[in-house]
């Protein structure tokens, strides 16, 4: 429905690329995408639905492999023709769980060997997919060999002998393409929970101030624009988070897609200086801090990154800004630590020190910046501080009314909560 909005066309120096065939205002969902193959995070298994990627505190396990875990008979159903061929190389690689790269990829061989038609094929399809192999560093390449090594370990209870598939299914090429065009599927609360593949969207080039975003409802990848994009214009997203200096982004971009970005926020340095302002050795020691949390599972996991972090921002006041990134990125994990502690109270200390900064990083319409004026207006209406909520909603929905748009079901939470808080306001 919505790609007769969108053209493929030759961008210059980038190969291919997407524009809009007519005026688009922002907010305006341009085009909408189940996944060629998709598979949820290791982190999130068994806390998301392998269909749905819901999240639920009461899944189902397959009988079989005992690994994939859904919601309920109907979501399995739907999942069976991508788990039955993997529902065995799981059992068989017991007690190891592949990587998710590898997964994805064995989900890929199974539905190129059915040869079924996918619609986010429509304007580029699987074997359309640029792998920039020639650009990739040696240490890469090694890498993805190594991949596809353990890719055909994996398979083996499907596949005996690999060199009988068809030569379209070569296990180290999956690897090239899958690394530059996969997409980091997000819930609504903007947490990776899975990775897909779609190949039309990987026609979208990146900037480092896009005139689009896209967002997940469950599996379903939304593109939405969130500014004014003439006829014929080009559609950009960006392929990473923006929260970098300019160099980490360039040196990201360079080793997972193999360009280096041109546009006028990397030749300026746009915001650099506020980006690492502060005592150089105190941020350093703050980065290094955050880098290390991995995803906490437990109570005692959780204080304890808690109790790091209370440290190090205590002894940094005065030190570093909260629009210091690395500062910032504390503030936020000492927010989610809280609030997974159900301490509210210091929740809200911490998420109202990241609004200034993330308008300063997220302006205009920024579906992070949206999530987390949402999670501290939930925080301020637990402490009943009414008036304050109602106007950090109210700042919430109208950015979130263009990333998301009114029907997505984050949307219908934020409306339901922004309501609740006017009805006791009328009240009090």
């Amino acid at each position: 429905m919505e790609a007769a909005v969108l053209e493929r066309f030759p961008s210059p120096g980038k190969g291919s690329g997407l524009r809009a065939r007519r005026r688009v205002r922002p907010g305006e969902l341009l085009y909408r995408a189940d996944p060629f193959a998709y598979v949820i995070t290791k982190e999130q298994l068994g806390s998301v639905c392998e269909r749905c990627l819901r999240r639920n505190e009461h899944l189902h396990r397959c009988s079989q492999c005992k690994v994939a875990k859904y919601c309920g008979k109907s979501c399995q159903k739907e999942a069976w023709l991508d788990h039955k061929q993997e529902c065995r190389c799981l059992k068989s690689a017991e007690p190891n769980f592949p990587p998710d790269s590898v997964r994805l990829a064995g989900r890929i061989v199974f539905k190129l060997l059915r040869q079924s038609v996918c619609h986010s094929e429509r304007l580029y399809s699987f074997s359309d997919l640029q792998s920039n192999i020639e650009q990739l560093s040696e240490e890469m390449k090694d890498g993805l060999r190594h991949l596809a090594h353990t890719l055909q370990l994996y398979l083996k209870a499907e596949i005996q002998d690999a060199s009988h598939l068809p030569p379209a299914i070569d296990f180290f090429q999956i690897f090239t393409k899958v690394t530059c065009n996969c997409f980091t599927i997000s819930n609504g609360e903007m947490q990776d929970v899975g990775v897909g593949l779609y190949p039309s969207m990987s026609l979208l080039n990146h900037s480092c101030n896009p005139n689009c975003v896209i967002v997940f409802e469950g599996y379903q990848l939304l593109l939405r624009s969130v500014q004014e994009i003439q006829i014929g214009e080009e559609l950009t997203i960006s392929y990473i988070e923006s929260l970098m200096p300019t160099s980490e982004r360039q040196k990201q971009l360079m080793r997972q897609y193999c360009f280096e970005c041109d546009c006028l926020f990397c030749q300026n340095q746009e915001k650099d200086a506020e980006k690492l302002a502060g005592e150089e050795h105190a941020w350093k020691e703050v980065k290094d801090a955050v880098n290390k949390v991995r995803y906490p599972k437990s109570k005692e996991e959780w204080e304890q990154v808690l109790a790091r972090f209370q440290k190090l921002l205590s002894s940094n006041t005065g030190r570093l800004p909260d629009t210091n990134i690395y500062q910032l990125k504390m503030l936020d994990c000492a927010m989610d630590a809280c609030i997974n502690l159900e301490s509210w109270e210091e929740a809200l200390s911490y998420g109202s020190r990241t609004l200034g900064p993330y308008s300063l990083y997220y302006p205009g319409f920024h579906p992070l910046r949206a999530v987390q004026l949402m999670r501290v207006g939930k925080l301020q209406y637990s402490q009943d501080l009414f008036p304050q909520a109602l106007e950090t909603l109210k700042q919430a929905y109208n950015i979130m009314k263009v990333t998301h748009g009114t029907d997505h079901s984050l949307m219908q939470a934020l409306m339901e909560i922004k309501e609740q808080c006017e009805a006791i306001m009328r009240i009090q």
